[in-house]
């Protein structure tokens, strides 16, 4: 398996996807050889019909044509920007309310092998909830804050407790793991419950066979949140991505996260790929 066709989201609306996020997006296209789609939505807000009066429907088309602009304005720069790269690339841009925005860039995920998503500081977690609980994909959530060093995989660290949603996300990481200069495993250990009767040991024998040499780790979790005890590891170690399984249980067609997924999910401190 590779990853060999990306998809990255740009919002257009409230605030547009900074240029940040297109260099890393085109670096990680250029680094898997991947074919790099961007898709952005021209949206426009809903309101019941008796609001509507003159001015507030004045107010809804100077929105509409400000997430119009964006949009024109970010595949624009992603368009320049991916061919001054040399990276395959192509833009799709959608008319849709608000509302829908989710599902959309959930149909085109299903279609790629690794969604990108940037996440920005203040952010209540939409989009990428969707993507990651509902395309069947692997998503890769990118932070929208500036970082200290352009995207690279030097260190990528696996965050493993024994897990259905962990394999899943070693699986679906392969292709970042195989290209990453150091490879760790950490196991938060005093969290939650562990099946040891199947150690990280055997997990690094089954990366070993696709030529992927790892670090184990264990961390004393010292009562402290896992979410917090991952980016703590994380930033003392460098880290250039972090590859976990999300968790979440449905309430209809709303997701509930588990503790680590909504922590890290809320603010993430560096790329962080989620497998559901």
């Amino acid at each position: 398996m590779a990853f060999k066709d990306i998809l990255l989201t740009l919002t257009s609306y409230p605030d547009p996807t900074p240029v940040l996020v297109l260099d890393d997006a085109i670096s990680i296209a250029a680094t898997l050889g991947a074919h790099l789609a961007g898709v952005a939505c021209e949206v426009h807000v809903q309101v019941p019909g008796h609001f509507l009066a003159s001015s507030v429907a004045g107010i809804i088309a100077g929105e509409a044509e400000k997430s119009r602009k964006s949009a024109k304005d970010l595949l624009a720069a992603f368009d320049a920007a991916a061919a001054k790269a040399g990276v395959l690339h192509e833009t799709f841009v959608e008319k849709c309310p608000t509302s829908e925005v989710p599902d959309l860039l959930v149909d085109y995920a299903r279609l790629r092998d690794l969604t990108i998503v940037p996440v920005p500081e203040s952010y209540d977690r939409w989009y990428a909830e969707s993507v990651i609980f509902g395309s069947g994909r692997p998503t890769l959530v990118l932070p929208e804050t500036p970082r200290s060093r352009p995207f690279q995989l030097g260190t990528v660290v696996v965050a493993w407790d024994f897990s259905r949603a962990a394999a899943r996300a070693v699986s679906d990481a392969l292709p970042l793991l195989e290209r990453a200069k150091k490879v760790r495993v950490v196991t938060v250990t005093k969290e939650k419950s562990l099946d040891t009767k199947h150690s990280a040991e055997e997990l690094a024998k089954n990366l070993a066979r696709h030529g992927i040499d790892v670090v184990l780790d264990k961390v004393d979790a010292n009562r402290r949140p896992i979410g917090e005890v991952l980016e703590t590891y994380t930033l003392s170690h460098q880290v250039d991505v972090l590859v976990m399984g999300a968790y979440g249980h449905s309430r209809w067609r709303e997701f509930i996260l588990g503790g680590a997924t909504k922590s890290l999910l809320s603010k993430p401190p560096l790329p962080i790929l989620f497998s559901h």
